[in-house]
């Protein structure tokens, strides 16, 4: 219920505890002291009602607030527990880039080296046949 409807549904109370006093008075087989006996009775009993209806409001707004912070409480587990998901994905992530990157660049030493064994061999073998070829060979200056 909601607290506009709880509020007419008091003013309401009121309303008709205040007729039926006026009603109760103007038409009381009673004497005045028994009628203003009734009436503060009355009184005590509406008093008793308010302060019922008072602690079940403020029971009702406890509980309230307890189950917000229960929510709350769960929302913000769940975002933590989110966040450190992502926060793991991330470190994984970095942690297979970084293994990819050192196994690049390790095949690129390994590319260097073996280019370089390759050309150091090629030119060892120019050498080579360059040597062989001017100590075989007459020099021959035809024109």
């Amino acid at each position: 219920m909601s607290e506009e409807n709880k509020s007419y549904g008091l003013a309401w109370f009121l309303a008709g505890l205040g007729v039926g006093a006026l009603v109760g008075i103007l038409y009381a087989p009673k004497s005045g002291r028994e009628t203003r006996e009734d009436i503060a009775q009355g009184a005590r009993e509406g008093k008793e009602y308010l302060r019922a209806r008072t602690r079940e409001a403020a029971e009702n707004v406890s509980a309230l607030v307890d189950k917000s912070r229960e929510h709350v409480s769960a929302f913000v587990d769940k975002g933590k527990e989110h966040v450190g998901e992502y926060v793991d994905r991330g470190r994984d992530a970095i942690d297979r880039g970084r293994a990819q990157w050192e196994e690049f660049v390790e095949r690129g030493k390994n590319l260097v080296a073996d280019q370089t064994t390759r050309v150091s061999a090629a030119v060892d073998a120019g050498r080579q046949a360059y040597q062989e070829a001017s100590s075989t060979e007459p020099e021959s200056h035809e024109v």
